[in-house]
């Protein structure tokens, strides 16, 4: 019986024992996988320069039509949305002021033309010659003043863009024009880029406007103005691009982004999937592969080409960097690399 007992005793301890050392290289097993990751060798490379900027369209020139004196409107010849051209007649002030100084502008031509007869003829003298020809030339002048303010003109060829009266409206200074008439061949766009680039603007240079209702469309503008300061605030300096709209496809109010090429410059390049923001803030980092081992290296990011990245700092020429399996990844972790 106690032979029986010490040999039970025995096989349990074994089987402990077997138990204890699976459990230890287990552990150890654990402890020694690596994490797998996928690398890509990045290089430098010559890239585009392109600066984005977004901004609203205006048009060319914006007239307010209106009379500069009070008035009642007797007609508006156009609707909202209508295209005039330049000297169009819009609108009819109410025109009794006009006439009556009409009739006072006869009398003084037939007034002056009489003292111009006396005048070639020794009837009357130069001064009274002076004085008729000068009392014509105010009388003519008012005239055409009130002509201007009662038959109101387009000054530039465009298209309506506001009616604020109706036919019978009394016109008073303190509201609003009578209409807008707005030009949109050409349309301008005011865009503010940064103070490095001013030496690489100038006058006439083309560039790319898109816009979103348009889908993937170009559409090409020129330079037309730079402003000559910079804003000491934002260190930056507007810039104005005209485009030709000769199809009238583009209208002001409409948002447009407007690429700019700067020329070219060498950076490392790398895949997007390389490229991990932090959480909590909006650092982005690349893990960079080395002797087995990765580091965390915060990155500068420049322009997104397609399916890769731009960096203007933190990873050197022909590094290696992690393309996948960086969610176990820390700094001066040991790595396994898989094809």
């Amino acid at each position: 019986m106690k032979k029986s007992f010490q040999i039970a005793a025995v096989l349990v301890a074994a089987m402990l024992g077997a138990c204890s050392g699976g459990e230890e290289k287990k552990a150890e097993s654990a402890v020694s996988e690596k994490p797998a990751v996928k690398l890509a060798t990045v290089s430098m490379r010559a890239v585009d320069q392109i600066g984005e900027y977004t901004a609203t369209v205006e048009a060319e020139a914006k007239n307010n039509i209106a009379p500069t004196a009070p008035g009642r409107i007797s007609k508006i010849y156009v609707e909202v949305g209508d295209y005039v051209s330049k000297g169009q007649k819009l609108v009819q002030m109410d025109a009794a002021n006009l006439n009556q100084l009409k009739l006072q502008l006869d009398n003084e031509e037939k007034e002056f033309n009489r003292v111009d007869e006396l005048y070639k003829v020794g009837g009357a003298s130069k001064s009274e010659w002076d004085a008729a020809k000068t009392s014509l030339d105010v009388r003519r002048t008012s005239y055409n003043n009130l002509l201007e303010n009662t038959q109101l003109v387009s000054p530039l060829n465009g298209v309506v863009t506001a009616r604020n009266f109706d036919n019978g409206d009394l016109y008073t200074s303190t509201q609003m024009p009578v209409l807008v008439v707005e030009q949109i061949t050409p349309v301008k766009l005011l865009v503010n880029v940064s103070e490095p680039n001013f030496p690489k603007v100038t006058k006439g240079m083309t560039c790319t406007v898109k816009f979103d209702m348009y889908e993937n469309e170009e559409f090409e503008g020129k330079v037309s103005l730079v402003y000559p300061t910079i804003n000491p605030s934002t260190h930056t300096f507007p810039v104005e691009i005209t485009l030709t709209n000769a199809n009238k496809r583009v209208r002001p109010g409409m948002f447009g982004r407007v690429l700019m090429s700067f020329g070219t410059k060498e950076h490392i390049v790398v895949p997007d999937m390389a490229v991990v923001k932090r959480a909590g803030s909006g650092d982005r980092f690349v893990y960079v592969y080395k002797d087995g081992k990765v580091s965390y290296n915060k990155v500068e990011l420049g322009r997104r080409m397609d399916t890769e990245y731009e960096l203007l700092s933190g990873v050197e020429n022909n590094a290696q960097v992690v393309i996948a399996g960086q969610n176990r990844l820390a700094d001066g972790v040991e790595v396994e690399v898989i094809e």
